[in-house]
C-alpha cells in the first residue's frame, strides 16, 4: 500500500510504499487483546498485601471457657471473624506476569499497525526534528497535522529537541522504534511514524 508523506509543517514530501505484510493485514482482535492483556499484567506491581491470622500480633489466650457460656467455642482472637483478626484468603505479594510466545507478540504488533492503517489513523512524516526545543512551536506543528492524541515513533534515536518539546504536551507520546508496542499504539488516536521508523519496521519483519 502507498501512503503520502508529510513534513511537520503539514507540507507534502512525496510518498512511501508500505509492506502489506505489516500494514495490510486484516486485524485480529483476539491477538491484539492477548498482547494488551500480557503487557498490562506484566506492568502490574503486585505489591498488594494483607495480614493473615499467622501474622497478627495478638494474644493467643482462649477468649473464654469452652463450655457453659452459651456462646460458640472460640480459641484465638486472631481468627478472621473477629475485629482486629487476620484476613482470610487476602491478597499476597506476587507477580501477575504470564508468558506470551514471541511470535504471537510480533504478529499482534503487525495486526495493531494494520488496524491503524485500515482506520486511517496512520501518518508518515519525513523526520521528527526541531531546530529549537520549544513546546509552543511543536504544538503549532501538531495543530497543522490535526494531532491531539498521538504516538510518535522515530528511528533508533529520538531527536533530543523534539523529545524535550513534546514531553509537556498531554496525550502525546514519543518513542524510539525499539519501544513500539501494541498497547501504546491503541491508546492514542493517531500513530505517527517517521520514514526511519518505517524502514526499521520493514527490516525487523523482513
Amino acid at each position: 500500500m502507498e501512503l503520502n508523506v508529510t513534513t511537520l509543517e503539514g507540507k507534502a514530501a512525496g510518498s512511501v510504499q508500505l509492506s502489506d505484510g505489516i500494514f495490510g493485514l486484516e486485524p485480529r482482535k483476539d491477538l491484539i487483546q492477548r498482547c494488551v492483556n500480557w503487557q498490562l499484567a506484566k506492568s502490574q506491581a503486585g505489591t498488594h498485601k494483607t495480614k493473615g491470622r499467622a501474622e497478627i500480633w495478638r494474644t493467643g489466650k482462649k477468649l473464654f471457657k469452652q463450655k457453659g457460656t452459651g456462646n460458640a467455642r472460640h480459641g484465638s482472637a486472631r481468627a478472621p471473624q473477629f475485629r482486629g483478626g487476620g484476613r482470610a484468603f487476602g491478597p499476597v505479594v506476587r507477580s501477575h506476569a504470564h508468558d506470551l510466545p514471541k511470535k504471537v507478540r510480533a504478529l499482534a504488533l503487525r495486526h495493531a499497525l494494520s488496524a491503524k492503517a485500515k482506520d486511517g489513523g496512520l501518518i508518515v512524516i519525513d523526520s521528527a526534528e526541531l531546530k529549537e526545543a520549544k513546546t509552543k512551536a511543536l504544538m503549532g506543528h501538531f495543530s497543522s497535522l490535526g494531532l491531539t492524541s498521538a504516538l510518535i515513533v522515530d528511528g533508533a534515536q529520538v531527536h533530543a529537541g523534539f523529545a524535550t518539546a513534546a514531553r509537556n504536551i498531554p496525550n502525546i507520546d514519543v518513542l524510539p522504534i525499539q519501544g513500539i508496542n501494541v498497547y501504546d499504539i491503541l491508546r492514542r488516536q493517531k500513530l505517527v511514524l517517521t520514514k526511519a521508523a518505517v524502514d526499521a519496521l520493514e527490516a525487523r519483519f523482513k
